[in-house]
């Protein structure tokens, strides 16, 4: 049985001091009501130490947004992988559209970027997904396809079993659209198909794919129902512990 996730993106939302407030709320609630799916929130690098003191990481995991294409060095500002590692973290988010499209990444820097969080000991979700216009010229399986191949398609099956998928479907992030259930299904179906062609069918059943698009509490439910959707990752709604503890009860 594949896992099923409910990863937060924090982005870059919350001073230290409420980060904190925020992840012991949701430690405080899912400690006394377990819940049925893997959790796992991802903050900015300053929170990544504090939480994890306090952090129950067997309920909820703790992962960093990015984490630089260099294992050290005069890199000044960068944050490396080990260093992730090194507070506690257990996850990174790599190729998140905004760092796409916002900071010029490549496939290149991010078959890097994979590459060191991997040695690193950190599981990997990684985002893919297709533009407006892409989708409105009907390009999405093409788009996605390329994605995979350029950045973890090098990874043996044995690496690529740390990699957790994430399709974020870019013209329905933070803009209130949604794609449908059936659509999110049609193209989730096909990551696992494209999986499947490069590493089997076995690797391909136990790879887990969130869907990343304005997922809240009130469709949840139906997304998760899906077939090949396992789970959400988790923008806006992930920054008020009751949004987000009602979509981790969708698995319920």
């Amino acid at each position: 049985m594949r896992k099923k996730i409910v990863a937060g993106n924090w982005k870059m939302n919350m001073n230290l001091q409420d980060g904190i407030a925020l992840a012991k709320e949701l430690n405080e609630t899912l400690t006394a009501e377990k819940p049925n799916c893997g959790v796992v929130i991802c903050t900015p690098f300053i929170h990544l130490a504090s939480i994890a003191q306090f952090l129950n990481q067997d309920i909820i995991g703790l992962g960093a947004e990015n984490c630089a294409d260099k294992a050290k060095g005069a890199f000044t500002g960068e944050v490396s992988a080990e260093m992730v590692k090194s507070t506690g973290a257990q996850y990174v988010i790599l190729g998140h559209s905004e760092r796409r499209e916002y900071y010029a990444e490549t496939p290149e820097i991010l078959k890097e970027k994979v590459l060191l969080a991997l040695n690193n000991g950190l599981k990997v979700i990684f985002c893919i997904g297709e533009s407006l216009e892409e989708r409105e010229a009907n390009k999405q399986n093409d788009v996605v396809k390329a994605e995979l191949e350029g950045s973890v398609f090098n990874l043996t099956a044995e690496e690529f079993s740390n990699i957790v998928i994430a399709y974020e479907p870019i013209w329905a992030i933070g803009t209130g659209k949604t794609a449908t259930a059936e659509q999110a299904e049609e193209i989730h179906a096909f990551i696992r198909s494209v999986v499947a062609d490069k590493y089997g069918a076995e690797v391909a059943e136990a790879t887990s794919i969130l869907y990343g698009g304005s997922c809240k509490p009130s469709n949840a439910r139906e997304l998760f129902a899906k077939p090949d959707i396992d789970g959400g990752l988790i923008g806006g709604a992930s920054l008020k512990a009751a949004d987000f503890k009602g979509i981790i009860d969708a698995w319920k």
